[in-house]
């Protein structure tokens, strides 16, 4: 569709739609919903949660949801097949990604894309850390990340446009009403760029072209004073250029073609308040994620055509109950139907299919005003999988009225899926490597066998199996410290056992010298450390400051450090000797040291702001280069460097709903094309912002 056409939809649609995902609350910055599943003051939750408001995305200058998360405590972003978050330690595959409660789909590799999602109309992100199985099931192992878009209360219409480098340009219009029992909303966005090469003399840019446009419509209606019918629906499409570069007979030829990603959102939510101890929702939940990858590789035979189409519905529903002051009951059950269809997969333009269905209990006592215990438990009965348990127990004592201390321990787990059971594709623009699925990985490489194409089989073929779904028991211990309103102190060490942990890994060789992979659950491994986050308020300043320290291990190679099986070769004589403990630097792509120091202001009467945001990452493995398998503290050439980034942001607002603001990212310039191709180094912007209409109602 054309923008224009769009707009029209848009203005249309205000006149009838809106939503309040809050359900009978007001939408309160310092009031969380997703650690419980229900709302709770920031300050009384018991398990490590953090909230980026709205004010603070707007005054980062932040442009997508990768970009604010970066700047957190704790958090990665992960630069392989999309910007994908890390948490505590564990991958991108682990973090459940909600969007008003919801979970979103369309994982590359495991990892969701974050660019996908504009922060122009989100009102808060919830970030809850440590096992959350216990109520949102499968992906939940690391944390969840739920983003909550802007409920409409009041008359507005406003359009944004910034403007940076790399003919970087991203406009918005964001327009909501009120009319009595109504109440609707609207978004647009538009996000594209010209792409960009970190390499002077690559014919091949790092980052290729890309076009987005996003769209959100919200609606509601009271049905009554104690029921509301509410609706959601969300569509972003992607169209990004594709190219490869080819080399053939001393010269570099480029072959170009596209990818396609397209994902749909829709939410109806049916809520009533039976009275103020009693209140049921019924959700209703559809999305679907489609990706077209097409490249036509010169002077090599074959294609590379690559579609992928996954569906996901969910009916759920949830009872709150609350009995007398000191307890209450979260109890829920739904129903989950997912396919999947890809010519990845073992048979061209089949389909998978899976089914869930599910029960979750949560209680919470409070058997003194200082104590608050929280216990729960979830079921999930998967059709192509066991059974599968999921417990918690997480407590807050309050030592006074401005210290408590926190601790929880649970259990999450993330279900194989269907990439890892019924992938089947080979990639001859790059070295005809081949990926299959556990269920198909023997039959194809029998297959291949016998067509007389398989050089040798590696040890890891011999322990091919059915899948089990990978697990983890994650515990929290933390303390909360508030001197004054604005000045806190969180304090939290975490560890997480992860069990079956499924790797890719490679079971055969091929006489043309490409390899082939597949999934195995073979590993186990551990993430601890600790995270420290202070702020402080003084005047029209706030400060924070965030620290985490990380330790990570694959249990099994610290198994074979201790009993001397594996060996390093010195760098400066080149002998080979056997790794001690402490040169084994643990899982690759994890830093041991992340920190950030940021600075806010806005002057009196909010016509000023501005922002600088420091940020450090100390180096990270990334290769093993002297063959031993692990990546070793003493090689330096296994590390991607360390770096540290400073953030800069200042805006003006002036009178008749205009607001403009200016900003430098990556002031330091840093840049690093293989680790980090996702960081195009210095980049300066400049956004216009103006109110068509702003005109509050009660």
């Amino acid at each position: 569709m054309r923008p224009r056409i769009l707009l029209l939809l848009l203005l249309s649609a205000l006149s009838s739609m809106a939503q309040d995902s809050t359900q009978f609350r007001s939408d309160m910055d310092e009031v969380v919903i997703t650690a419980t599943r229900s709302a709770r003051k920031l300050s009384n939750v018991a398990v490590p949660t953090a909230l980026i408001g709205r004010k603070r995305i707007e005054q980062s200058g932040s442009l997508r949801l990768n970009d604010i998360l970066a700047e957190q405590t704790g958090l990665f972003i992960t630069q392989r097949f999309g910007k994908g978050v890390q948490m505590q330690g564990l991958n991108p595959d682990y973090t459940l990604i909600l969007i008003n409660g919801e979970p979103m789909i369309g994982r590359m590799s495991g990892v969701l894309d974050l660019s996908r999602i504009s922060v122009g109309n989100i009102s808060k992100v919830e970030i809850v850390k440590g096992p959350s199985s216990s109520l949102y099931g499968s992906e939940a192992l690391a944390g969840v990340i739920n983003i909550i878009t802007e409920q409409p209360s009041a008359d507005k219409l406003s359009a944004t446009l910034r403007y940076g480098r790399f003919n970087t340009l991203d406009g918005s219009i964001n327009g909501s009403f009120k009319r009595g029992k109504s109440s609707g909303s609207g978004f647009l966005n538009s996000n594209s760029s010209d792409g960009y090469s970190l390499l002077p003399f690559s014919a091949q840019k790092t980052v290729e072209p890309f076009r987005r446009f996003t769209q959100q419509y919200q609606a509601a209606y009271d049905i009554s004073p104690k029921t509301r019918l509410s609706a959601m629906v969300r569509y972003h499409h992607e169209n990004i250029r594709n190219s490869i570069a080819v080399s053939n007979l001393g010269q570099t030829i480029l072959s170009y073609g596209r990818e396609v990603n397209q994902d749909l959102n829709v939410n109806p939510v049916l809520a009533h308040r039976f009275n103020s101890k009693l209140k049921t929702s019924l959700r209703g939940y559809y999305t679907s994620f489609a990706s077209e990858q097409q490249l036509d590789v010169k002077d090599q035979a074959g294609t590379y055509d690559d579609r992928f189409r996954q569906r996901f519905f969910r009916l759920e529903n949830q009872t709150d109950i609350t009995l007398g002051d000191a307890m209450s009951v979260n109890v829920g059950g739904g129903y989950i139907m997912e396919n999947v269809r890809s010519n990845r997969y073992d048979t061209l333009g089949s389909v998978r299919t899976n089914t869930i269905g599910y029960l979750f209990l949560q209680h919470e006592w409070k058997p003194v005003q200082s104590l608050t215990l929280i216990t729960g438990l979830r079921y999930d009965a998967n059709r192509n999988y066991a059974s599968v348990w999921s417990p918690k127990l997480a407590l807050r004592y309050a030592l006074s009225s401005r210290l408590a201390l926190t601790g929880s321990v649970g259990r999450g787990f993330k279900a194989p899926d269907f990439r890892q059971l019924y992938l089947n594709f080979t990639n001859v623009a790059a070295g005809s490597y081949s990926v299959f699925g556990s269920l198909s990985a023997r039959d194809e490489v029998e297959r291949l066998r016998a067509a007389g194409q398989i050089d040798y089989l590696t040890p890891s073929y011999g322990k091919l199996q059915d899948l089990s779904p990978e697990t983890s028991t994650g515990s929290n211990l933390g303390l909360q410290y508030q001197w004054k309103p604005g000045w806190s102190l969180k304090l939290n060490a975490f560890r997480n056992d992860v069990n079956h942990l499924i790797i890719t890994d490679i079971i055969a060789y091929k006489k043309n010298g490409g390899q082939v992979f597949s999934y195995l659950n073979v590993s186990r491994a551990f993430t601890q450390g600790l995270e420290a986050e202070a702020a402080m308020a003084q005047g029209r300043f706030t400060y924070s400051l965030g620290y985490q320290f990380l330790v990570t291990a694959d249990k099994d190679v610290l198994a074979q450090i201790r009993a001397g099986n594996v060996f390093t070769r010195d760098e400066l004589t080149g002998a080979s000797r056997r790794l001690q403990r402490h040169e084994y630097a643990g899982l690759p792509n994890r830093s041991g040291h992340m920190a950030n120091a940021k600075l806010f202001y806005a002057s009196k009467d909010a016509r000023w702001q501005g922002s600088l945001r420091l940020l450090y990452q100390s180096r990270w493995g990334v290769n093993d280069v002297d063959g031993n398998g692990v990546i070793n503290d003493n090689v330096t050439a296994e590390f991607a460097r360390g770096f540290a980034q400073a953030n800069l942001s200042a805006g003006r607002t002036f009178s008749k709903g205009l607001s403009v603001m200016i900003g430098v990212d990556n002031l330091f310039n840093y840049k690093d094309p293989v680790n980090l191709p996702g960081n195009p180094g210095r980049n300066g912007y400049v956004t216009v912002k103006y109110d068509l209409i702003h005109k509050h109602k009660p």
